[in-house]
This record gives C-alpha cells, sequence and structure tokens, in this order.
C-alpha cells in the first residue's frame, strides 16, 4: 500500500486508505476508535481527524462533565447505564502500560425538583421509564427533601427525583484522553488536519479531503464533529438539523458551603436542576452552576464568549431564593461551550444514512455527548464490523427519524 510522505501527530506516515476515517478526534471519535480497535473482529485501519489537537473549544473540555441516568428515554437510560459501567472500571480498560487513567468520578447524584403541576408529572413519568430500566432513582415529597438536603428551601416545591448511584461527575478531559490513548496504542491512526471534502460515487462514500491537500480512500465515514455535524454533513450532500448552541459555565465561591450537610450519601450534595432550569454541583470547594439562556439562538462556531449577565440575572436569584447558603456568593470563574443541539428533538443522532449506508452519524447530542460516549462508540463500531447493533439497539435515536421529519424527543434536557 502506498503511504503519503507526511508525518503527522503519532510520528507515522499516513496511508492513502483507511476502512474507516473518523471526522472528529474528541471523546464521540475517540471512543469510536477505541471500539473498533478493541474488537478482534475488526482488522481494518483507523484514521481520525482532529482539526484541533489541544480540543480548546470541544464540546469535550468545556462541559459539565456529568452522567446521569434520569431521562425519559428507556434507551438513553440505558446507554448512561452503560457509560456509568465504562467509567467504573476505567482504569482497567484503558491501561497502557503502567498508566491507568483515574477519572476521578464524585458519585453525588442528580436532583431534579418540580414546582409546577406539569413538572411533577413529567418526573413521576421519567421516573416510570427509569425504575423499568432498573435505575437507581427515587422520588422525594418536600418533607423527605428537606431531611436529605436541610440547606434547601422546599415550601414551594411538589416533588422531587433523585439518583442514589450512577450519577455525578468526572474528569471530563481524562475519558477523552483515556479512549484516544487507548485506541492509538491499539493502532488507530491520528492526525491533526481538517476534513474540507468528501468523495462520494452514488450511494457510496469514497474518500475524503484533507485541508493539507492529501486525498485518503476510505471504507466509511464517522461523523463525530460535534458541533460542526452539519458542516461534515453538507460535505457529503446530507443534512442534519445540528447547530451550536451557546452554554456558559460559571464557577462561584460560597461564603457558608452547605457542601458535607446532606444527611444522606456521606454528606455530599448532588447536581440540583432548580425548576428555573439553573443547576448547580460542588466543584471541589467551590460550586458550578449553569442554566438555559433565556434567548437561545444558533451561535457562529467561533463564538465562545461566555454571556456573562446570565449570572446575576438567572443564576444568582435563583439559588439564592433555593438556598440561605447561597445568597453571599462571589463567581471566580466561567467559560462557554457549545452544545451540539439537535433542533428537531434534541436527542442524539446515531447511525448511517439510508442514502449513504458507509457515512454513519453519531452527532447532536444536546449537551449529552460525554456520558454517552461509551455507548455511542461501541454502537457505531457494531454497525462498521457488523452491519447492526450487538449491544444496545440505537434504531430509535437513528438517521430515519430525521429523515422523515420524525420527532424522538428527549424532554430531561438541562
Amino acid at each position: 500500500m502506498q503511504r503519503l510522505s507526511n508525518p503527522r501527530q503519532d510520528g507515522r506516515d499516513i496511508d492513502n486508505s483507511y476502512d474507516v476515517v473518523i471526522v472528529g478526534g474528541a471523546v464521540i471519535g475517540a471512543a469510536v476508535a477505541y471500539y473498533l480497535t478493541a474488537n478482534p473482529d475488526f482488522t481494518g485501519k483507523v484514521l481520525i481527524v482532529e482539526r484541533d489537537p489541544t480540543f480548546t473549544h470541544a464540546s469535550t473540555s468545556l462541559s459539565a462533565s456529568g452522567i446521569r441516568t434520569q431521562f425519559s428515554n428507556a434507551i438513553n437510560v440505558k446507554i448512561s447505564q452503560y457509560g456509568s459501567e465504562v467509567i467504573r472500571n476505567f482504569a482497567d480498560l484503558m491501561q497502557v502500560g503502567d498508566d491507568r487513567p483515574d477519572l476521578n468520578f464524585h458519585p453525588g447524584g442528580y436532583l431534579f425538583l418540580a414546582r409546577t403541576a406539569e413538572q411533577e408529572q413529567t418526573l413521576r413519568e421519567n421516573h416510570e421509564v427509569q425504575r423499568d430500566c432498573g435505575a437507581d432513582v427515587e422520588l422525594l415529597s418536600p418533607d423527605d427533601l428537606i431531611r436529605a438536603f436541610p440547606h434547601l428551601r422546599a415550601d414551594d416545591l411538589v416533588l422531587a427525583s433523585y439518583g442514589r448511584s450512577c450519577e455525578g461527575w468526572f474528569n471530563n478531559s481524562g475519558l477523552m484522553n483515556g479512549f484516544r490513548n487507548k485506541a492509538r496504542a491499539q493502532g488507530a491512526h491520528y492526525i491533526t488536519d481538517e476534513v474540507v471534502a468528501i468523495q462520494r460515487n452514488g450511494s457510496r462514500v469514497t474518500g475524503v479531503t484533507l485541508k493539507s491537500g492529501q486525498q485518503i480512500a476510505t471504507g466509511h465515514v464517522v461523523n463525530a464533529s460535534g458541533a460542526r455535524a452539519s458542516l461534515t454533513a453538507g460535505m457529503a450532500g446530507l443534512h442534519i438539523p445540528v447547530e451550536p448552541r451557546k452554554r456558559s459555565v460559571f464557577v462561584f465561591s460560597c461564603a457558608q458551603s452547605p457542601e458535607g450537610s446532606a444527611t444522606i450519601n456521606q454528606g455530599r450534595l448532588p447536581l440540583m436542576i432548580d425548576p428555573t432550569g439553573v443547576y448547580c454541583r460542588p466543584e471541589g470547594t467551590c460550586f458550578l452552576a449553569g442554566c438555559p439562556p433565556a434567548d437561545d439562538p444558533a451561535v457562529d462556531w467561533d463564538d465562545f464568549e461566555p454571556r456573562y449577565a446570565e449570572f446575576e440575572e438567572i443564576i444568582w436569584p435563583a439559588l439564592a431564593e433555593r438556598s440561605p447558603a447561597f445568597e453571599a456568593i462571589r463567581p471566580i470563574n466561567f467559560w462557554a461551550g457549545h452544545y451540539a443541539y439537535n433542533t428537531l428533538d434534541h436527542n442524539l443522532i446515531v447511525g448511517a444514512h439510508p442514502d449513504l449506508p458507509n457515512f454513519i452519524f453519531a452527532n447532536g447530542f444536546s449537551g449529552h455527548g460525554l456520558q454517552q460516549g461509551p455507548a455511542t462508540g461501541r454502537a457505531v463500531s457494531e454497525l462498521i464490523i457488523y452491519g447492526g447493533y450487538r449491544t444496545l439497539d440505537f434504531t430509535e435515536v437513528g438517521v430515519q427519524r430525521i429523515v422523515e421529519n420524525r420527532p424522538f424527543v428527549e424532554k430531561a434536557v438541562i
């Protein structure tokens, strides 16, 4: 096989043909590469093309780094259950030599609060789905809530939903780097470049063109390009309803921290989702918070300026109303990241396009990509290797619903 002359990030010359080219090397692309190269039934070659090896603006790097089983659709519950299993066993699974990556998982759980009858009904309906999947989630009355988390005010609440296990937060870059390093050790090639064109012959993708001018022939292309997913799809003549939506994150100190005051879970506070949509969780000795913006337009792919006013106008008032402990707080850090937002139904889009079966989507995670990365990587690898799913069936979140404009709505989006 002929090789291209330029060595790249791995220090190896790049071949002119790969069985799989993955566009995007953050957590989704890294997970796909890992599961492909870990499977003894796959004997092909994998190339991951990443435009920014620092991952400075990747959704993976800028996320709030949580995992939860509290979703409204069974497939999303099961995806997170598998993700939790991978996180628990990550050091063993991703060991390379003496390096055993520790994700520093904090099992704080998630706590959803309901104030209206509609919110209560949603929590109860979601709980039925979660319980049927075996998720360790319980519903709390306002009295139960106060007993468990005494710092909270609950006089306006009607119900709460709390994940007792398999929920929390962890090292986001650690997950991505663990998958990436293991995939590389298993033979995957990583290069710093950018896919600028995709070639197709009728109903098959045949290759990609890189910004450097090099052309790579391939048997499959995986779109793992995050908030830029629509750009990658467009190169293949396809459409996907994914656009970048900005989310600002704030870290604040607290004069009278309530961490350690819970009467359950060894005093640990959960990631709390207020009825206003404001969320808050411990972050070391501080707290991390964010909210859905009042106005939520698509933004430019390079717009990462935080919406500073959200802290004083939305987040602080909601938190101070919920707990006296949050009346005296001070922001100390902030950043903005992008949701790869699926405008159709806020749900992931995974699978082959019916008109282009060797072009695989792994997109539209709408803020859940980090926690859904392990199951997605495994599912995509099964599609490529076996032509169908062997573990979790991702058909419900496949591309066909996009083509038919048939929403499969996920209601529990933070």
